[in-house]
Formats: structure tokens, C-alpha cells, sequence
């Protein structure tokens, strides 16, 4: 458990009690990331249930209360406001798919959310993540520091784990990165990946695997497919995406200057303008606030351009 000191006093709002909003106040209560936390949803019955059963839980967590409502007046005062609410991705749909109807909820929602937590860092998990942080953007004017996406923090989560599996070593000591689109033309950053300070291009380690081009093509695949693979089984991704958003609002609230894949505006990154895609980025209490200049290889680089595209693409066939 925290110790007291390390526990934020601030305040998370969750917009969405579907499985994956109720799955990151479960993952933020585990983790005590806030003193307050706020579930909103229009589902009344809904959200009263999920708020029910994780209070019946405060006793085994760090310190917290726990509100949720149908009225957004719950979300006042929030200093991270947490957006997931949106279609579900269904079997057989990509994540673009989703975009239309994810954007006139979003037209509904953020006046509302900018009226009771004008103050507050938005950080968005709507799929598709990166148009809907954009558009975000786009409608409440906030300063692009202040809106952040989720990103590709899952994805990475997702490459780590299986280059350690291959490599059989703790995935924590995995360093490697998927930058672009949380999608479809989302990008391995392989040149740059490490496991303990080693580059894995001369991983050679006897009993440890390897890593030749079968292998990466068949990691990467894995890692697109992912949330495909989840969704056939049981319906919709939410734990780990849970764990994952609890990750960067500990680096928003706790000010930790933490490296994270996060979806933010771009501007002038590597000749890449007025797009919200995933690079590694220093989040702290500020929100994003440098985008790393990684190293890339020149397919990386040229994947990367190409996925800012399609994302753009996306954006102005909304719109915007």
C-alpha cells in the first residue's frame, strides 16, 4: 500500500461505467492513485451498481471515497476528467469504425464536462483514441498539453510482454515502443527496443531465445490483434486497459515526469503537423510536456508519417 505521502489528494472523474470505466476505478482504486474518485454515467442503474459494489471494497484499498451519478454535476472539481464513454468495438469492426458516433457523443459530453472541471487535464480512452483526442482538441479549445489519449501505453504493454515471453526475462526489463495510430497502421519501434540496456538486435543470450524476422513479424501481428482476440472471447478489452490509464494518471497526479506513449498534438515532430498520435512523451501534472525525439530508423520514420496520415484522414472526414 502508498504510504500517505505518495497517496494524491486529488480528484479523477470517470465518464462511462462500461466495463472499461468501472475497470479503471477498480484498477485506480487498487493502485490509490486518487483520494476521490467520480463515476458519470446516463445509465443510472447502471453506474449505481458498479459504485455499489466497489465501495463494498474501500476496506481493502488505500483510503478513498467513491461517487458515481447519472448527473454530471458528480464530476465537479475534477482534476483529471478520465472520458471513456462510446460505442463498443464489436467483433470484426476496426477501431475507426467507431469514429462517427464517438464524435457526436463527444459533441454532447464535453460542454457539459468543460462546465463543471474547466481546470482538469482531459485524457481520453474513446476509441478510435487518437481522432477523438483531436477532436477534443478541437472542440473545448484547451491548450494541447491538457488532452492527452491513451495512446499506444496498451499497445507498448502488449509488445513488451510478448518480446519477454519470447526472450523469457521479466517484462519489466523489456524497453520497446509501438508509436502512431492506436490501430491498424500503428508502428514497432524495433530499432530502438532494448532488454536490459542490450539492443535487441544483438540479443544473444544462450536459453533466452530469439528474435530473427519470423518472430518479430509474428509479435507485431499479435500485438495489432490483440484487442481482436480479447473482444471474440468474452466481448470488450478492460483490464488491461484499466491498468494501463491508472499508469498515466499516477504520472499526471503525482507529477512523475514518466516516459509514456501517450496520443498528443504534434507539431513540427519530425516534419508531422496538426495530428494526435503516439510518440514517447515526459507526462507530469502539466500533462504532456515534451514529445522525445527516439530514434527511429528511416522505415520506422516513413511508418509513422503514414500512420499520421490515415489519422488525418480520419479527422477531415469528420470535419475537422
Amino acid at each position: 500500500m502508498p504510504d500517505d505521502q505518495s497517496v494524491s489528494p486529488s480528484k479523477v472523474a470517470i465518464v462511462g461505467a462500461g466495463s472499461v470505466g468501472a475497470t479503471i476505478a477498480y484498477a485506480c482504486l487498487l493502485r490509490g492513485v486518487a483520494k476521490q474518485i467520480a463515476l458519470f454515467d446516463v445509465n443510472r442503474a447502471k453506474v449505481g451498481a458498479e459504485v455499489l459494489d466497489l465501495n463494498h471494497g474501500l476496506q481493502f484499498v488505500p483510503a478513498a471515497t467513491l461517487d458515481g451519478s447519472d448527473d454530471v454535476e458528480v464530476c465537479r472539481g475534477a482534476d483529471v476528467v478520465v472520458i471513456t464513454a462510446g460505442a463498443k468495438q464489436k467483433p470484426g469492426q476496426s477501431r475507426m469504425d467507431l469514429a462517427t458516433a464517438n464524435v457526436a457523443i463527444c459533441r454532447e459530453l464535453l460542454p457539459r464536462l468543460l462546465a463543471v472541471a474547466p481546470d482538469a487535464l482531459y485524457l481520453l480512452v474513446t476509441n478510435p483514441v487518437d481522432v477523438i483526442t483531436y477532436v477534443t482538441l478541437k472542440l473545448t479549445g484547451l491548450p494541447p498539453a491538457r488532452v492527452i489519449g491513451s495512446g499506444t501505453v496498451l499497445d507498448s504493454s502488449r509488445f513488451r510482454f510478448l518480446i519477454a515471453r519470447q526472450l523469457d526475462v521479466a517484462v519489466q526489463n523489456v524497453h520497446a515502443y509501438i508509436a502512431g495510430e492506436h490501430g491498424d497502421s500503428e508502428v514497432p519501434l524495433w530499432s530502438s527496443a532494448s532488454v536490459a540496456n542490450i539492443p535487441l538486435d544483438a540479443w544473444s543470450v544462450p536459453g533466452h531465445g530469439h528474435l530473427g524476422a519470423t518472430e518479430r513479424a509474428e509479435i507485431f501481428s499479435n500485438v495489432k490483434n490483440a484487442a481482436a482476440q480479447v473482444i471474440s472471447g468474452k466481448g470488450a478489452t478492460n483490464y488491461a486497459i484499466g491498468l494501463a490509464t491508472a499508469k498515466i494518471l499516477e504520472a499526471l497526479l503525482r507529477d512523475e515526469n514518466r516516459v509514456l506513449p501517450v496520443s498528443s498534438l504534434l507539431s513540427g515532430y519530425r516534419g508531422i503537423d496538426d495530428v494526435c498520435l503516439s510518440v514517447p512523451c515526459i507526462v507530469n501534472r502539466s500533462g504532456v510536456e515534451s514529445q522525445l525525439p527516439i530514434p527511429m530508423s528511416s522505415e520506422e520514420e516513413a511508418g509513422v508519417r503514414a500512420s499520421a496520415d490515415t489519422i488525418r484522414k480520419a479527422i477531415r472526414s469528420l470535419g475537422f
